[in-house]
């Protein structure tokens, strides 16, 4: 068994769209296709994968270092020990050798586009769906069969007015949406609170409406805020300021007292566990939004999960960023608390299987083996081009 080539494109997801920090106008990413000399069903296995949004496309670490260290590699030493299977361990372990630890940077984006690639792979090899594959081999060999998901959006665009904002949250609702976020951050308080009760007016609660200020925040604002959105009871506060100050995030959290959620761009096993160390969250109320696809992939997410374990933290408090079905399958298989889903924008990456429509704010896996982009055609189409 090995892996025949490696081939990576860069695609744009531009849009015109905006959230507190960033506009999305120029905005790639990476797509890969790992091909491996296996046949099923008279059809090499091709194992897919691309990173999340709001990182750019890796290009550069994917070709020069991570890609040639992979093709380079001893057939031997990237599959498992029965050798019926890539074993995404070892693959790791081998993509980061002579790699120096901390400072991340974006390698942690080129590595977890390769993981999702060979997670792909491994469960079409085995010829089970990735999620029930990582519940029979890593979890307690159940699956959740339905996961909650919210809509992502709100985002702030040239003439997107309160009309706009309160007719884009009822299309969520419309699709079966129960819970959906907004941007905030990009105004003065005083108009984003007034587009929060217009969102609030049409989703019925703020119990069904999260906000996101993308890191936004000093101190000092990410607390005037939090006191001015408190009476509304939202899921959750997200992001309010720069990801790696954990100092705000516990501050922040000695005076909001409702639910709390950010770790997205966090990408490693030691920042998430300095966030739970230092940041001041509480396992009780808050979620953690960690993305596979940008932080190394799934070999090193299971690490955060472990870790969160012995801080007293479960997998239930984990949404993970990003929208994609990769982190849909650890939902389902690893048994979080549910998945971000973009089911307006950052297409064809965000949204789940063409066939399976979200119904009272969750949705089903389809049976494809593997993570299942093969379901999701207009994706599909466009990975099949490598």
């Amino acid at each position: 068994m090995r892996i025949v080539s490696v081939e990576e494109r860069a695609v744009p997801i531009k849009s015109n769209i905006s959230n507190a920090y960033i506009d999305f106008s120029k905005m790639t990413a990476s797509i890969v296709a790992v091909k491996t000399d296996v046949i099923r069903d008279g059809k090499r296995v091709v194992g897919y994968g691309f990173n999340s949004n709001g990182r750019y496309a890796p290009s550069g670490l994917l070709r020069e270092r991570f890609i040639p260290r992979l093709i380079e590699a001893n057939p031997d030493d990237i599959v498992n020990a029965e050798g019926t299977n890539l074993s995404p361990e070892n693959i790791h372990r081998i993509l980061m050798s002579n790699e120096k630890p901390g400072g991340h940077g974006e390698r942690t984006v080129a590595v977890g586009t390769l993981d999702m690639a060979i997670w792909d792979a491994v469960a079409k090899i085995e010829e089970v769906p990735l999620y029930r594959w990582l519940a029979d081999q890593y979890g307690d060999g159940t699956a959740d069969e339905r996961v909650f998901v919210y809509a992502a959006g709100g985002y702030y665009y040239p003439g997107k007015g309160i009309g706009e904002l309160q007719d884009e949250m009822k299309s969520y609702l419309d699709m079966g949406y129960s819970t959906v976020k907004m941007k905030v951050g990009g105004v003065p308080i005083a108009e984003d609170l007034k587009r929060i009760e217009a969102a609030i007016d049409v989703v019925g609660s703020g119990r069904n409406l999260m906000v996101d200020a993308n890191g936004r925040f000093t101190l000092e604002q990410a607390i005037e805020f939090g006191r001015a959105v408190e009476p509304y009871e939202l899921f959750w506060y997200e992001e309010a300021g720069d990801p790696l100050d954990y100092h705000l995030q516990s501050e922040l959290s000695k005076v909001y007292p409702q639910a709390i959620a950010t770790g997205e761009n966090l990408f490693s096993v030691q920042d998430a566990e300095n966030l739970i160390r230092y940041g001041g969250m509480n396992p009780n109320t808050d979620f953690l939004q960690f993305d596979c696809a940008l932080s190394y992939g799934l070999v090193e997410y299971m690490k955060i999960l472990d870790m969160l374990e012995r801080h007293g933290w479960s997998s239930r408090n984990c949404i993970p960023h990003g929208g994609h079905q990769m982190s849909l399958n650890i939902a389902a298989g690893l048994k979080l608390y549910g998945n971000e889903s973009y089911p307006g924008v950052f297409q064809p990456f965000g949204g789940f299987a063409d066939t399976l429509a979200v119904s009272d704010g969750y949705v089903a896996l389809p049976e494809a083996p593997g993570v299942g982009f093969e379901a999701k055609n207009n994706l599909y189409e466009l990975l099949k081009t490598l």
